[in-house]
């Protein structure tokens, strides 16, 4: 039983497959991006801040799940699998940052420096890929729990939804390559 997708009956339909699974998600990074630098979230902190942090998180699990019934669908598995990282995990770090901005807003004293929505950002990512520069750590009872929250959720977004989907994308190639070999020996149905 092959493990394969389908191959390429041209060179153009090649470029225009990896073109689109370089560029959707190549925008909507870009997208979300922008979103966060232009959405006005400068407000006081409350109760429901903790549920937009939880809210946001439930979303990264639906954009997950969403994402890997595409990989299950998709006559390109890998490349659909690309492409829910390359949107779940900006999301997910997205998220963490905009929360880090609002904290640091809201108390300056909760980090050793006050953050920009660009210094909230490159915290989140140094926290992301655990290379923790030291210029910006966390003071407050409160910010250190959000960010061993964020730690936590690292783990699962790495450990957990990484494996769903490359699961997801095995499955699907298994699934396909039997379809191929059932249709060689059975001929079309």
């Amino acid at each position: 039983m092959p493990d394969t997708e389908p191959a390429f009956r041209t060179r153009p339909e090649m470029r225009h497959v990896v073109a689109l699974a370089v560029i959707r998600p190549t925008l909507t990074v870009i997208g979300l991006v922008a979103l966060y630098y232009l959405l006005p979230v400068d407000r006081s902190l409350t109760g429901w801040t903790l549920l937009g942090l939880v809210g946001g998180l439930v979303f990264v699990v639906v954009v997950i799940v969403w994402e890997i019934r595409m990989i299950l669908r998709s006559d390109r598995p890998t490349l659909q699998g690309i492409q829910a990282l390359a949107i779940s995990v900006p999301l997910f770090l997205l998220i963490f940052a905009n929360v880090y901005y609002l904290v640091a807003l809201n108390n300056p004293v909760s980090f050793t420096e006050s953050l920009t929505r660009t210094d909230a950002l490159y915290f989140t990512v140094t926290v992301f890929a655990t290379v923790g520069f030291g210029d910006i750590t966390p003071v407050t009872e409160g910010a250190r729990i959000l960010v061993t929250a964020q730690m936590v959720g690292n783990l699962l977004l790495i450990g957990v939804a990484l494996r769903v989907v490359l699961t997801a994308v095995q499955h699907s190639r298994r699934r396909r390559g039997q379809l191929a070999h059932d249709e060689d020996h059975d001929g079309p149905t």
